[in-house]
């Protein structure tokens, strides 16, 4: 190609990914093929073993292909930095904490009992042990890349699928020590160097979760005075690349520190605006990284080695499979869940290829097999969404659940967000009253139990809006928000009053202070759960140990008073809000 025809290589692969994003995958979506599918078959098509072999031949083909994979994997870096730090956004440390016994237990467990068994049935077929060690642990990962967008993190698959992701991103590092320690000329350092990068890794660590409960709030509230968004945008990527560097220049892995600058975040009032902001970044750097597995795939050597792949992709599909689902029925999941979850988390990840890749660096396994299991495993992860449904068939099968009669779309009726003992007590209420409702749940065993019990209710995302318009939203008599999720429900209520300024919208609050921000943020009523239930202690207490009724209904009526008060104040209300619907409150 002539100099007046040179186009640069990073102008071409933009028009590829633009392409990809704005043409191809709305073209897939319209044949509800899912787009993890999308982009990772159109980096087969444009990457170098697809359409960019004939680029010698055929110049013009440069303006569509992808010849160098490598350009792009700063972008690719950066969605799974994103998807870890949109992750921490929707976690807490109380929740991290209550994931502990998941995290170390399950995790461990299926990281090491996958590990081993896969190592060993390759020792059997003549691996080295070393080679086949190293094989094994890289195999036995899963991906959080592709997993975790299909499954989320509020389910019950989705918590157990995260538990172990999270121990896999721990275990990575000291994984790539082992390797080098293992390999035929390994320093006599090796293990002195995985020692060293940990205690560096506890101390950037520390000093992240020391300094951040002072930094985030000023940063962030500096940035929100201007008013600006290219400002706030530009302070969220500060802190989300800033901390994934900070990780990363101890030896420890980028995703650690993303997943700890969204748990900061996450505990301050600005989490929503930053999830919002980095959402449409995030989505977009992960469809980079989905191109970047499809270039890996050789559909040459596929043909020339199917057989053998084949045999390979079921075989390690299969074992994970079966090694997954055995261990959390173990650890007392139930047989949907554990089924779903263990053929979900079946596929290899991407972590996968980078293991492999250091294990063929230190000559533990040779160029041909590093290149057969690239290929196995780009493989399961282009079919991760086809196991994805295939979980979810095979759980409603192990465990039915009842259907009930279907309601006409458009009558309007209260939407109850949350199926659990809050949300089933409500649903009783308005059958009681003969007011037709649907419950909302992203916990499939709680829709599940619901339905056992004849509550009408449906499996969802509330947080999602194309689930909440096929409930009917727009003619919705009330919405009810039952769920004890402080954050999810301030920002769900928020979002809900900015698209229905008419909807009524009833939410469960933990105490006084929780009932304020659900006000600010626009809910019609805000019910503190705490604040109540001691009023109507106390108010048991003193009349059974001999105190006046009237004083005390009087003295409870004062006391509620002042939360009313409270409320109206940090609410920044005009008026007292009610915190009982009785007619004494009226």
């Amino acid at each position: 190609m002539n100099a007046e025809t040179a186009i640069p290589p990073m102008m071409s692969d933009a028009l590829v990914i633009l392409g990809a994003v704005g043409i191809v995958i709305p073209l897939f979506a319209r044949f509800k093929i899912t787009p993890i599918i999308g982009f990772i078959l159109v980096g087969v098509v444009v990457g170098p073993f697809g359409l960019g072999r004939a680029t010698s031949e055929y110049e013009w083909l440069t303006w569509f292909t992808i010849t160098d994979p490598e350009r792009l994997e700063p972008f690719a870096e950066l969605g799974i930095v994103l998807l870890l730090f949109a992750i921490g956004l929707e976690l807490s440390y109380k929740r991290l904490w209550q994931l502990r016994r998941l995290v170390f237990g399950l995790g461990s467990l299926e990281l090491l009992v996958g590990g081993s068994l896969i190592a060993i049935f390759l020792s059997i077929l003549g691996q080295y042990w070393t080679g086949a060690l190293a094989l094994g642990l890289a195999l036995a990962m899963s991906s959080t890349a592709v997993v975790l967008p299909i499954s989320g993190t509020r389910t019950p698959v989705g918590r157990a699928a995260l538990s172990m992701l999270l121990f896999e991103g721990i275990a990575l590092v000291p994984i790539i020590f082992l390797l080098g320690t293992l390999a035929p000329h390994a320093a006599a350092d090796g293990f002195e160097g995985m020692v060293d990068t940990l205690w560096k890794g506890a101390v950037v660590i520390v000093l992240m979760l020391a300094a951040g409960p002072f930094v985030l709030p000023r940063l962030f509230a500096q940035a929100a005075r201007t008013k600006s968004p290219e400002i706030f945008l530009a302070a969220s990527l500060l802190v989300v690349i800033g901390a994934s560097l900070a990780t990363s220049m101890v030896g420890l892995s980028m995703i650690v520190g993303a997943l700890l600058a969204g748990l900061m975040i996450a505990e301050t009032d600005y989490s929503p605006e930053v999830a919002n902001i980095l959402e449409p970044f995030r989505g977009f750097a992960l469809g980079i990284f989905l191109l970047t597995v499809g270039m890996t795939i050789n559909v040459y050597s596929i043909f020339e080695n199917i057989g053998a792949i084949a045999i390979a992709v079921v075989c390690l599909l299969t074992l994970k499979a079966l090694i997954t689902t055995t261990l959390l029925y173990l650890m007392g999941a139930r047989r949907s869940t554990a089924v779903e979850t263990g053929i979900l988390m079946a596929s290899p990840s991407e972590d996968t290829l980078i293991i492999i890749s250091a294990a063929s660096a230190a000559l533990l396994i040779q160029p041909g097999t590093a290149q057969f299991w690239q290929i196995v495993t780009a493989i399961g992860l282009t079919v991760t969404p086809l196991l994805a449904h295939i979980g979810r068939i095979i759980g409603r099968r192990i465990e039915p659940i009842p259907e009930l009669p279907a309601e006409d779309m458009d009558k309007p009726r209260v939407i109850i967000v949350g199926a659990g003992r809050v949300g089933q007590l409500i649903a009783r209420m308005l059958e009681a009253h003969d007011k037709p409702y649907i419950a909302i749940d992203s916990n499939a065993d709680l829709i599940a139990n619901a339905k056992r019990e004849g509550i009408r209710a449906a499996f969802g995302d509330a947080s999602r809006a194309d689930a909440l318009d096929k409930l009917g939203i727009e003619n919705a008599l009330a919405l009810v928000l039952t769920m004890d999720e402080p954050v999810l429900a301030q920002r769900l209520v928020a979002k809900l009053r900015k698209t229905y300024p008419d909807l009524l919208i009833v939410a469960r609050a933990r105490d006084s202070s929780h009932a304020a921000e659900l006000y600010r943020a626009g809910a019609s009523h805000a019910v503190p759960e705490t604040l109540e239930s001691s009023l109507q202690l106390s108010e048991a207490v003193l009349i059974d140990i001999g105190v006046a009724m009237g004083p005390v209904i009087a003295s409870i009526h004062e006391k509620r008073d002042e939360f009313r008060e409270q409320i109206e104040l940090e609410g920044a209300l005009t008026y007292k809000p009610k915190l009982r619907t009785s007619t004494s409150e009226r």
